[in-house]
C-alpha cells in the first residue's frame, strides 16, 4: 500500500504554487488518502507560529510570507494555540495568546495569495516553561471531550478556508497512548475536514502511537540529538542521521505510511545539534552549526520515497515579541541556514 500511497499524490499536496482547494464540509467520512510522499512532491515548509491574538494581523505578515516563499518553500504551517492551567486540568481555553479566528483566516488567505500551501497544526500548551507532554488530565473522558471541541473548531476553519493539510494533535505524549479516544478525535475531524491528516509526535513518542493507520501521514517533530557537543561538520551530522533514517524507513514500511517531519529546527547557538529541542543551549552564536544541521538533514532525507518532507521550526518572531534574540533563535532568516534552504529548494 505504501507504494500506491506515494504514487497517488493528490493535487493538494504537490510542490506547485497556487491557492487553496476551496473545499467545504465533505458529504461523509472517508478513509485515509495520500499526503505528500515522493522526493519531488515532498513538503518544503516553514512554520510561522503565533504568540498573541493579533500576530497574524501584523503588517509584517505579508513580508514574512514573501520571505518564506523566496527560500523555495511551498508550504507554511500555522499554530493556533489553546491553554490549560495545570497538567492535571480538564479544561482547554483560548487566551490573549491565542490567534484570533479572524487573524487565522486572514493569514491563510494571505499565504494562498503568496503561492504557499497551508498546514494548520493546533497546539495545546501549559503556562511558562511546562512541557505539553506532561499533560495528564485527572479525568481523561472530560479532557478528550474538551479536546474534541477544540480540534474540530479548527478543522471547521481549515475546511472553510481551503487549508491543504491538518494536524489532529501535537506532542501530547501524556495522552497519545489512548487509541480509542484518538480514534474518535480522528473520526470527528474527518467528518469536518476533507484533506490529509497527520499527528505531530515528538521524536521520542512516535513509536508509541497506535492510530497511525487512521491518518494519512506519520508526523514526527524531528528533534533527535545528533552529537554530544558543538559541531559544524556536515559529514559527521549525516553519519548521525544514518541509523535514525534506517529505523524510520523500516517504521514507514511497517505502518504503510509516509513520514513527514512536522517540525525540525536548530537554534543558531553553539551546541544546538546536541539538543535541537532547546531554546537556550548557549549564549554563543552558532550560525555555521545551524547551517550544517539544515544541510545534513536535507542531504540525508531528500528523495527517500517514504519521506514526505519537512516543515522547519521556525521563521521570524513577530516584531517586539521574541524572547530570544534573532541572532540566537531558531529562525534561519538572514543566516547561512537560509542560504542552505535556497540552495536545496531552488529558492529565488
Amino acid at each position: 500500500m505504501l507504494a500506491a500511497v506515494l504514487l497517488a499524490v493528490s493535487a493538494c499536496t504537490g510542490d506547485g504554487t497556487g491557492g487553496g482547494t476551496g473545499a467545504g464540509h465533505p458529504g461523509g467520512r472517508r478513509a485515509p488518502h495520500p499526503g505528500p510522499g515522493t522526493g519531488t512532491a515532498a513538503m518544503r515548509g516553514v512554520t510561522l507560529p503565533s504568540w498573541y491574538r493579533t500576530d497574524y494581523d501584523s503588517p509584517a505578515a505579508d513580508r514574512y510570507l514573501r520571505d518564506i516563499r523566496a527560500t523555495g518553500a511551498r508550504w507554511v504551517t500555522f499554530t493556533p494555540t489553546w491553554y490549560q492551567r495545570r497538567p492535571e486540568d480538564t479544561a482547554l481555553r483560548p487566551t490573549e495568546e491565542t490567534a484570533s479566528d479572524a487573524s487565522l483566516r486572514g493569514i491563510v488567505r494571505r499565504a494562498h495569495t503568496a503561492g504557499l500551501k497551508v498546514m494548520v497544526k493546533p497546539h495545546v500548551d501549559l503556562p511558562g516553561d511546562l512541557d505539553r507532554a506532561e499533560i495528564r488530565p485527572r479525568d481523561r473522558a472530560v479532557w478528550f471531550a474538551a479536546y474534541r471541541r477544540f480540534i474540530t473548531h479548527y478543522a471547521d476553519l481549515a475546511a472553510d478556508t481551503g487549508v491543504e493539510q491538518f494536524a489532529v494533535g501535537t506532542e501530547l505524549a501524556g495522552v497519545s497512548g489512548d487509541r480509542a479516544a484518538w480514534s474518535r478525535v480522528v473520526e470527528e475531524v474527518r467528518d469536518r475536514y476533507p484533506g490529509p491528516l497527520t499527528y505531530a509526535a515528538n521524536y521520542d513518542e512516535y513509536e508509541k502511537i497506535r492510530f497511525w493507520k487512521e491518518l494519512d501521514l506519520i508526523g514526527i517533530d524531528a528533534y533527535w540529538p545528533l552529537t554530544g557537543g558543538p559541531t559544524d561538520d556536515t559529514a559527521r551530522l549525516r553519519r548521525a542521521w544514518a541509523p535514525i533514517r534506517e529505523r524510520l524507513a523500516a517504521y514507514a514500511r511497517r505502518q504503510d505510511r509516509p513520514i513527514l517531519f512536522t517540525e525540525a529546527g536548530y537554534v543558531s547557538q553553539r551546541g544546538s545539534t546536541a539538543a535541537p529541542y532547546a531554546w537556550d543551549v548557549s549564549r554563543h552564536t552558532g550560525d555555521a552549526e545551524q547551517a550544517a544541521a539544515y544541510r545534513a538533514l536535507l542531504d540525508s532525507f531528500t528523495g527517500r520515497r517514504w519521506w514526505a518532507g519537512v516543515c522547519w521550526w521556525m521563521w521570524d518572531d513577530w516584531p517586539d515579541s521574541g524572547e530570544t534574540p534573532a541572532r540566537l533563535a531558531y529562525t534561519p532568516h538572514g543566516k547561512p541556514a537560509e542560504g542552505v534552504l535556497r540552495e536545496k529548494w531552488d529558492g529565488d
